[in-house]
């Protein structure tokens, strides 16, 4: 289990197996962060149920009225708020603080605040950082790939979920800002030391691009944040053959970008369905991407929302040949509601089908090839079979 002090869940939504994940779905796939336009390309049919929609309100209301009367009686109106999401049986509702829900836009814009390292958990139960962000506290200190991180502000961090240690690096517990400050007892071979870093408003550099020694381009996409799908057409134009998307790990983001990145390797048509409230939509691809190049996407089961839409629309249109394992199966879109107290309570209102109209909530899409651990090298391997274009 890797992660990295950017996107963590809120602290106090640790229930969800899904809220494990780095930047939980509940947040990255609707209408809430903007993601899901309220007209798509195409238009939609305009048919609604009634049944559907008024379920959808009636579960908003009761959220909003749980809230309401608590903050009259002088108690908590997230608790309560909480409660009623919990009564609603909604596997991805949830309830998120003004500050937190903020927290979470800025991050999908582009932005998070912490100190700019990656880690991962070992066999061991040893914390090591797998990345530095260029240009952050963490990089100014000198911190290296490989290092040891063994305390935060004094605490073991040995054993400790990743996504602990992650919230323990930006400070949750504190809803921490920029320009506070956070201790690491880190150690490099032999030597052991402490660095106090000050926490920072960073940057997110969540499309990367690698060339492997056959000429193969790799993209990583880790979320679909403000600018992805620039920066992926942006990596695409300097690839000089085949193409591996790896989306692993890459638990969503913005719908929007991720249509986007669709349109970077198909030629229009359609990219997913969807429907809010009852009424059915569709999203499409922008017309002149690159449909030549050998594509093959990389999936697994930390492959989840918005990642998964872009999966479902490459296979189901044939462009991609898929590789990995089965993604998770996040396909709900999630509408916000603003409570008395400032507080956000999201609840969920429809869900979204590939092309082929396969339903992912729950199922999760299948890769064309199964591989483990060795995905990349198969990847190499069916890219050579592809053969780039004439």
């Amino acid at each position: 289990m890797s992660g990295r002090d950017l996107f963590c869940q809120p602290r106090r939504f640790g229930r969800g197996a899904a809220l494990t994940l780095v930047f939980a779905g509940v947040l990255v796939a609707g209408a809430a962060t903007g993601s899901f336009p309220d007209t798509a390309q195409g238009s939609h049919s305009g048919r609604k149920t009634a049944l559907g929609s008024a379920r959808s309100a009636s579960r908003h209301e009761d959220v909003r009225e749980a809230a309401a009367r608590a903050m009259a009686d002088g108690k908590s109106p997230m608790e309560a708020a909480e409660r009623a999401v919990s009564r609603s049986g909604d596997r991805w509702g949830a309830v998120y603080s003004e500050d937190e829900y903020q927290e979470f836009q800025e991050a999908l814009d582009g932005q998070y605040t912490g100190v700019g390292l990656w880690a991962r958990r070992e066999a061991d139960g040893r914390i090591e950082v797998t990345r530095v962000q260029s240009g952050s506290p963490a990089a100014d200190a000198g911190i290296h790939v490989g290092d040891r991180l063994r305390s935060v502000d004094g605490g073991a961090v040995d054993g400790r979920p990743v996504t602990e240690v992650v919230s323990l690096l930006r400070g949750d517990a504190d809803d921490a800002r920029a320009g506070t400050t956070v201790t690491l007892g880190l150690q490099r071979g032999t030597r052991a030391w402490t660095e106090t870093l000050r926490r920072a408003r960073l940057s997110t550099d969540s499309v990367t691009t690698r060339k492997l020694p056959g000429g193969v381009t790799v993209i990583r996409i880790a979320a679909f944040t403000k600018g992805s799908g620039h920066a992926v057409r942006a990596a695409l134009r300097q690839a000089p053959a085949g193409i591996v998307l790896d989306l692993r790990g890459n638990s969503g983001g913005l719908v929007t970008e991720a249509v986007d990145t669709a349109s970077a390797f198909l030629d229009g048509g359609l990219v997913a369905t969807y429907d809010v409230e009852g009424a059915q939509r569709a999203l499409h691809a922008r017309t002149g991407g690159d449909t030549a190049r050998p594509l093959v996407a990389l999936v697994d089961g930390g492959t989840m929302s918005a990642a998964e839409m872009l999966t479902g629309a490459l296979q189901d249109r044939g462009r991609a040949m898929v590789i990995g394992s089965r993604t998770f199966g996040k396909g709900s879109i999630q509408m916000p509601t603003r409570l008395p107290d400032g507080s956000v309570a999201e609840l969920t209102v429809g869900h979204y089908r590939t092309p082929s109209g396969h339903a992912v909530d729950g199922r999760g899409i299948t890769p064309d090839l199964d591989a483990g651990p060795g995905a990349l090298r198969r990847a190499e391997t069916v890219l050579t079979g592809l053969g780039d274009p004439s």
